[in-house]
């Protein structure tokens, strides 16, 4: 089996050149097509995503282009007709077992900027269905794929890398206001700010059901657009303590000098509130929130050290799985490379039989046609040695043929009976 992957990810590769190879759906159907439209013999399977572009290519007979010339390939999808383009450096190419094992990574996550990050997954599903729908699969991509699924769901089943979250944003939600609250889809949350991660704390909040969202900011146009994305409200910045009293989540990130809430503030409201619990991140450095406002008992205070704290205790759990999910990578991988090497060793043992059976029997008839005064019993004992002798001949190479495939390494040898017998695949 022959397989290639040339790309480029966050590893490897700089944002520029990212960027410049990155494919949208549209983009990369157009450039399935092209491929199509330029061989038909060798499988293709192209995967973009904001942190990686990798093109799989793979044939079970034909040479596979070099990395030139597939890197020249993608380029030409975006019109990009550069010469002696200095990115050789960026583009990594792997090949068979490592090009395997690098895929089952991907797609568990492994390879991932975060992780154990659960969007992966489906982006290469995505890509495997696109390259369906584009006709370039083949037996070999698509068993590739379809192992390369099943070892990822393997992962996080058998493993805790999935369990033990990485990022503030989802920390904050599902480690921490979870716990609080169980579900969020009836709960009020307001956002003081307009900083990055609380936008994208409250985009976590969103997805895990969070329907009422109150922006609140000293510049109210950014307000606007913020709550915009969200189909939140806007409230005014000086109303902000008076916000307090109904909601039951704020999440703040002003970049203030100075706390925005002082437990003065809180006091002034607090028993206005009724004992209802409040749950802040306080996500500001300075923090938004003074520290002592944690200290009353409905109130459950997170900065963004106490979320840090979690983000490593999480990722120092995470590396201890990952032996334990880079085995059965390798085991896996291993095991796709054995079954593709034993049906095509299977193939190859049935074609050498039939071409020195042809032969047998073509010698044979010639004899017989000089021998026609044989009677019958010594006819069928010619026919009987003859077998015998072809079957003694092929033993030993069958043997060592199978004995090869169940190792996963029989391709030297395969080509070699191949171009010694002239067996055409």
């Amino acid at each position: 089996m022959n397989l290639r992957i040339v790309g480029v990810n966050h590893r490897s590769a700089s944002i520029e050149l990212r960027e410049r190879l990155a494919f949208s759906p549209q983009q990369a159907a157009a450039a399935l097509a092209a491929w199509s439209d330029r061989t038909t013999e060798i499988e293709a399977v192209l995967l973009s995503t904001c942190n990686r572009t990798e093109f799989y290519a793979a044939s079970e007979n034909d040479e596979l282009p070099p990395m030139e010339s597939l890197l020249k390939f993608l380029l030409e999808q975006h019109g990009d007709t550069a010469a002696n383009d200095p990115l050789a450096s960026q583009i990594f190419t792997l090949d068979g077992l490592d090009a395997v094992e690098h895929l089952f990574s991907v797609t568990a996550s492994l390879d991932s900027m975060v992780l154990g990050e659960v969007q992966i997954l489906a982006q290469v599903k995505a890509a495997y269905q696109l390259a369906l729908e584009s006709q370039t699969v083949g037996p070999l991509t698509h068993g590739l794929f379809q192992v390369a699924l099943r070892t990822a769901k393997r992962i996080a089943t058998e493993t805790g890398l999935h369990r033990h979250r990485v990022s503030i944003p989802s920390i904050a939600v599902v480690d921490f206001a979870l716990r609080i609250f169980k579900r969020l889809d009836d709960k009020r949350i307001l956002v003081f700010g307009a900083g990055e991660m609380g936008t994208e704390t409250v985009r976590y909040l969103v997805e895990h059901g969070a329907k009422s969202i109150t922006v609140l900011n000293r510049n109210r146009q950014r307000a606007e657009e913020l709550a915009a994305d969200f189909r939140g409200n806007v409230a005014e910045w000086n109303d902000r303590f008076e916000a307090m009293i109904g909601a039951d989540v704020v999440v703040s990130t002003t970049g203030a000098p100075e706390p925005i809430v002082t437990r003065q503030d809180f006091r002034t409201i607090e028993d206005r509130r009724g004992g209802k619990p409040l749950f802040v991140l306080d996500l500001a450095v300075p923090r938004d929130f003074e520290p002592s406002i944690g200290e009353r008992p409905e109130v459950y205070l997170y900065s963004i050290d106490d979320l840090r704290e979690a983000c490593d205790r999480n990722r120092a759990e995470r590396n201890r799985e990952l032996p334990k999910a880079n085995q059965i990578i390798g085991t896996e991988a291993k095991e796709f490379l054995r079954n593709v090497n034993v049906r095509r060793g299977s193939e190859m043992i049935q074609k050498l039989r039939e071409h020195w059976t042809q032969t047998k029997d073509a010698e044979l008839r010639r004899l017989l046609n000089k021998l026609p005064s044989l009677d019958e019993k010594q006819e069928s004992e010619i026919r009987n040695a003859f077998d015998r002798l072809v079957n003694k001949l092929l033993h030993p190479p069958l043997e060592t043929l199978r004995d090869e495939a169940k190792d996963g390494t029989p391709h030297k040898l395969l080509d070699a009976l191949a171009r010694l017998f002239r067996l055409k695949e």
